[in-house]
């Protein structure tokens, strides 16, 4: 007896095909920075001034928006505190505050105004994987988006963040930003 592919199951292959296609797996894992340096030490980064600039591509690789930001990382009690101010290339400009705890060993959890629930991090090496929901404006409404969120520390100075942002567990885009802790923009 032959057995067809019924049109609901053809339907139903492709939709998990194009889901793993989009979504891809990534290969990053947290172990692999095992051992590496320099360590990743939130707190000891971010205190004081740091500065930031990056692109946020949709998921065709266009660039969508791109933006700098001024975090001032201070502790209050036993909280850490990042006042980001984001500034965008159409003069938009958004800001976010962010209360971090630190749970164990290169563990934390952060919470902000617009994260859903709250945001886990966990440190390994030289890098940092946050994994948290934020919700942004959409035209006159919002829409909540997930973020899988790496932060590699390349020296005592710079640190590149790379974060996948999902829906539905479909790639809607990836922010990148380059970290420093001196002004790039500062006149020399």
């Amino acid at each position: 007896m032959t057995r067809r592919l019924t049109l609901g199951r053809f339907t139903l292959a492709i939709a998990i095909a194009t889901t793993l296609l989009l979504t891809g797996c990534t290969s990053m894992k947290l172990e692999q920075f095992r051992g590496t340096e320099p360590a990743f030490d939130l707190t000891g980064y971010f205190q004081g001034t740091t500065w930031a600039h990056g692109i946020f591509q949709g998921r065709g690789g266009e660039i969508k928006r791109r933006l700098r930001v001024v975090i001032e990382g201070y502790w209050d009690g036993d909280e850490f505190v990042l006042d980001e101010d984001f500034v965008y290339g159409d003069g938009e400009t958004d800001e976010r505050s962010w209360r971090i705890t630190r749970t164990g060993e290169g563990e934390y959890i952060g919470r902000a105004g617009d994260v859903i629930g709250v945001a886990r991090g966990r440190a390994v090496g030289q890098a940092l994987n946050w994994n948290y929901v934020l919700r942004l404006p959409y035209g006159d409404s919002t829409v909540d988006v997930r973020f899988d969120d790496w932060m590699i520390r390349q020296s005592e100075n710079v640190m590149i963040n790379r974060a996948t942002v999902t829906k539905f567990g479909i790639r809607v885009g990836e922010l990148t930003l380059f970290f420093t802790k001196t002004d790039p923009d500062a006149e020399r």
